[in-house]
């Protein structure tokens, strides 16, 4: 098995998979029932945006060259979603908004993991010292990640709610 992890670029854009290709959740959450095209030219040019604004906001990981995972970040105000929960993010922290390898086949062989270690290698180098997400406590198909994944990757509850609590972790 070949595994590699790039970053998001417009290129690679298209690789993303079917699942999160369309989802504009966090960037836009008044916008629910565009066509998916129009929803992946929404997400195009949020990426364009938060890229020339904040830099890399997302990762791609490969196996044998197929793209079965994905991950976005960016801090909170280019996520405007983050508003909408019970618990606000960190204005200075960088907030995973999605973390996600949506086919069962390719689940807890470490992938997560690797794509995880990635972002938070990426932070360390950019000099940020905080990343922080929602996790779900009930659900582990949730495309932000289930608590018990982030809290074996040194993230720990730093804001708790009955369905999805903030981790964080400080680099």
């Amino acid at each position: 098995m070949k595994i590699k992890i790039f970053n998001l670029g417009e290129k690679n854009l298209k690789d993303i998979p079917e699942y999160c290709k369309y989802c504009i959740y966090w960037e836009f959450p008044c916008s629910k029932k565009e066509k998916k095209e129009d929803m992946f030219k929404m997400k195009l040019k949020w990426f364009k945006n938060t890229k020339k604004r904040f830099g890399n906001c997302g990762k791609l990981i490969y196996v044998d060259n197929k793209c079965v995972g994905y991950s976005q970040y960016a801090p909170p105000e280019f996520l405007p979603n983050s508003k909408n929960y019970s618990i606000t993010p960190s204005k200075d922290a960088v907030l995973i908004s999605c973390l996600f390898i949506p086919q069962k086949e390719f689940r807890n062989l470490g992938l997560g993991t690797l794509l995880l270690k990635s972002i938070t290698d990426e932070m360390e180098k950019r000099k940020i010292k905080t990343i922080e997400t929602f996790a779900r406590k009930d659900n582990p198909e949730n495309p932000s990640g289930p608590v018990e994944f982030y809290l074996k990757n040194r993230f720990k509850i730093y804001k708790d709610d009955k369905e999805f609590p903030l981790m964080r972790v400080d680099l």
